[in-house]
């Protein structure tokens, strides 16, 4: 299937989406949107990524939400109570298409390059991993054309950074530097060019692929569980959880290829088929 707002590409089991609209600045329309939650969703019911990395082209990550979204005077009217019902479903909607990053059963990898600004925050803030440029940037831009960050800036980055810092830059709309959001956590490695952040996060791709995809994807949910949970609830939830996942062919395979000096194989997830819809 073929987007209009990125590429995906897939190489075995590693799916890697691109945004591909340099000369806008990589910036969000509706069809972005529209077209990530499609992808992420797809991806994520096959069965068969075991990693998905979110990287772009040229001199920006992106510059946020486009400005045709705020000109579509139908979709943002605040003229009423109906209006303001349909705005909040809006929102809900945008909602969803970072949403799914969080939830896929797979890890997500943001590959940012230049500035990573507003709704290019709520996507990163929405994956699992995070590697930038030496050049790159973090910026909640809402707050500078006075409107509040909606899409999940607000409610995940203090859980990634500390809290106070996370609310300077809500506040104040300044820059956060690659190498300061390293040093708070947000970003796991600096890289001095794009080419070389790449190439590095392929190579954590694959590591990651090479694990079982069922572990990985149950370490992911019980990670995501105990952000939103206290310790008591997440131990539970884990040991419930462990107790319907574990594979005890899937251990015997990771001894039997350690002992046989080889990467060891493990089946790819089922597609999803347990939803009605």
């Amino acid at each position: 299937m073929t987007y209009s707002c990125f590429e995906l590409e897939k190489r075995g089991s590693i799916a890697h989406i691109r945004l591909n609209r340099p000369q806008q600045l990589n910036s969000m329309t509706v069809d972005f949107y529209i077209e990530l939650l499609r992808a992420v969703k797809a991806l994520d019911s096959g069965g068969g990524t075991r990693v998905l990395i979110v990287s772009s082209t040229g001199k920006h990550f992106s510059a946020g939400m486009d400005l045709s979204v705020f000109e579509q005077g139908d979709l943002l009217k605040t003229n009423g109570t109906l209006d303001r019902e349909n705005l909040r479903d809006v929102v809900l909607s945008l909602q969803d298409a970072f949403n799914a990053l969080e939830k896929a059963r797979f890890p997500v990898i943001a590959a940012l390059q230049g500035g990573c600004i507003g709704a290019g925050v709520d996507l990163a803030s929405a994956c699992d991993l995070r590697y930038a440029t030496a050049d790159s940037f973090f910026c909640i831009q809402e707050i500078n054309i006075g409107i509040m960050a909606d899409l999940g800036t607000l409610q995940r980055l203090p859980r990634l950074i500390p809290e106070g810092i996370a609310r300077e830059l809500a506040y104040t709309g300044e820059r956060l530097p690659a190498e300061r959001a390293k040093a708070f956590g947000l970003v796991n490695e600096v890289f001095p060019t794009q080419e070389e952040m790449i190439a590095g996060v392929e190579e954590v791709a694959k590591r990651i692929a090479a694990h079982s995809p069922l572990a990985v994807s149950a370490s992911k949910q019980a990670l995501t569980y105990a952000r939103d949970h206290g310790v008591d609830q997440s131990l539970r939830w884990a040991a419930d959880w462990q107790s319907a996942i574990l594979d005890t062919q899937q251990i015997y395979e990771c001894f039997a290829a350690k002992k046989e000096k080889r990467e060891p194989v493990f089946p790819d997830l089922r597609p999803r088929s347990g939803k009605l819809n």
